[in-house]
């Protein structure tokens, strides 16, 4: 499963703003997390 730029448009102003020095965006976080939901961590 991963949610695509459209439909994170959606949710987007639900997470927090992010701060500092950051190279990944929330929707890479969020899609990293959905991964491990699904697939598991090995």
């Amino acid at each position: 499963m991963e949610i695509y730029a459209s439909q994170f448009k959606f949710i987007e102003n639900l997470l927090p703003i992010q701060r500092g020095n950051v190279t990944l965006s929330n929707l890479e976080v969020l899609n990293a997390i959905l991964y491990v939901a699904e697939h598991g961590c090995k």
